[in-house]
């Protein structure tokens, strides 16, 4: 579909007022006879118009080679998911259990729909993490109406992205080359491509609003471009491109109050995508196999007016580093708790989340240029990016037995397993990572990312003193981190 818009020139009434002399009354002075004849004044000037358009290119602007050239790399993606649900809700009552079983489940297949972009040629796709999360099979479709069954290859919430393989036969698809992001500005063009509420691919344009928004709380990287170009239900996982044809950000998410584009739309810039499908491909070449950023090592807080004034900084901004891991980067570079890190190559940071964003888009290894602040004085200093650590070992176990725990899989807290955790990067202990449904586990309601922290009064700091504290016990007396609040829940075998 050819999205064409012409511009017009309108013409402007232009009012005039004329004012005239009248000679002073004074007491022997008579007033001029009044003439019947009405007043007569000259048309003003005309102004001078611009000349005729010349050629249509003058009075027409069209994205629609653009549109022809991105639009077959923009696809439709299916997720389909069974779930387990009662033949009969009404029988849903714990009474009823009680008295006559469990219910009869049924599998039922709930179906979402989003969008992806061809990034390779052979059939490699980004979309959203929350468009595939929990499918069972995913379905892609070509904006030529083939359809390929879909290979997640990643599915990462914390960046709220997803890596999709497909099998073209050896046929090169279309792509949509990666933007520089950090080149794009408020005021830009862009188009968002994508397929909302299921109607078809469809153009939308606007402009870029805004951009390091951090407070949308779509991943765990939260640093989005916002755009006005309409976004809707749909278009999750689609494009938002640059008016020369390259991929400026992944559609993710609006605020809105109704459902529908109210012109308030958000995106992850390309440049972190970049960085999720290289890890993807470094993957397949050997390397790590999830995705792992790099990292600074450190937690952080905005600096507000008033820290800026305890501080004695001239001006809000930046990060206040409360804690540094030891052997990480900022760490290495001498860096301690109470300095603020005011920008990174250059570019301002005022939150962590836009401090960890800039880090993940280098590569473990990169040398970074950050601006740091100390009271009155600031010097430039070169970070060495690097992976996470992974330690202690995560030493990952699934909790077999009779105990409270049984079901749930656990590893060792290091830097790296809180970083996919998406907990602070401080924290340590031993995670729950998961909990298989129906387990005693999942009954006694444990989470993903609770922290054991002790079991009958011994405290608990890895998977091994776990596993002894719970065997051999008939009652488990336990202490649990959930979201930095402890709880407690006594169990009798």
């Amino acid at each position: 579909m050819t999205k064409t818009i012409s511009l017009v020139v309108g013409a402007v009434a232009l009012a005039a007022a004329a004012f005239y002399a009248v000679p002073a009354l004074t007491a022997d002075t008579k007033p001029p006879a009044v003439k019947s004849e009405p007043l007569r004044v000259a048309p003003p000037a005309p102004r001078a118009l611009p000349a005729a358009p010349a050629s249509m290119g003058q009075v027409q602007l069209t994205f629609a080679p653009i549109v022809r050239r991105i639009g077959p790399a923009v696809v439709n993606v299916y997720s389909k998911t069974v779930v387990q649900a009662q033949a009969n809700p009404f029988f849903n009552d714990p009474l009823f259990s009680r008295l006559f079983g469990t219910p009869e489940m049924r599998q039922r297949v709930q179906q979402s729909l989003g969008s992806g972009v061809i990034v390779r040629a052979d059939g490699l796709i980004l979309t959203n993490n929350h468009v595939v999360e929990g499918g069972n099979e995913i379905t892609v479709a070509l904006s030529d109406k083939r359809e390929f069954k879909a290979k997640v290859l990643l599915a990462d919430p914390r960046t709220d992205l997803a890596v999709l393989k497909i099998d073209p036969k050896g046929e090169r698809l279309a792509v949509v080359p990666f933007a520089d992001s950090d080149q794009v500005q408020v005021g830009d063009l862009v188009l968002a491509i994508g397929d909302p509420f299921n109607v078809g691919q469809t153009v939308t344009m606007g402009i870029v609003s805004a951009l390091a928004r951090t407070q949308i709380s779509a991943s765990d990287y939260q640093f989005f471009i916002q755009t006005d170009a309409a976004i809707n239900p749909g278009n999750s996982g689609g494009a938002l491109v640059t008016t020369d044809g390259k991929l400026a950000g992944i559609n993710t998410a609006i605020y809105s109050r109704s459902g529908g584009s109210i012109g308030i739309g958000f995106a992850i810039p390309a440049n972190l995508a970049r960085r999720v499908v290289e890890g993807v491909e470094g993957a397949k070449s050997g390397a790590q196999g999830s995705l792992r950023l790099a990292w600074v090592g450190a937690s952080g807080q905005p600096v507000t007016s008033a820290i800026a004034t305890s501080l004695g900084l001239p001006r809000p901004g930046g990060v206040l580093i409360k804690e540094v891991y030891p052997d990480g980067p900022l760490g290495r570079a001498g860096v301690k708790s109470g300095e603020v890190v005011q920008s990174v190559d250059g570019v301002a940071v005022d939150d962590m989340q836009s401090l960890n964003y800039r880090t993940a888009t280098h590569r473990p290894g990169d040398s970074v240029k950050m601006h740091v602040a100390s009271g009155k004085t600031a010097r430039d200093i070169t970070v060495t990016v690097a992976l996470p650590p992974e330690n202690p070992p995560r030493d990952l176990q699934t909790i077999a037995g009779r105990n409270p725990l049984a079901g749930a899989k656990v590893q060792n807290i290091s830097p790296a397993t809180a970083t996919e955790l998406q907990m602070d990067v401080m924290a340590k202990g031993v995670a729950i990572v998961s909990v298989n449904p129906g387990a005693i586990a999942s009954n006694y309601g444990f989470r993903t990312g609770d922290i054991v922290r002790s079991i009958n009064g011994t405290t608990i700091n890895r998977v091994g003193e776990l596993v002894r504290a719970l065997n051999g016990a008939n009652r488990w007396d336990m202490v649990v981190e959930r979201g930095g609040r402890k709880l407690a829940l006594s169990v009798e075998g």
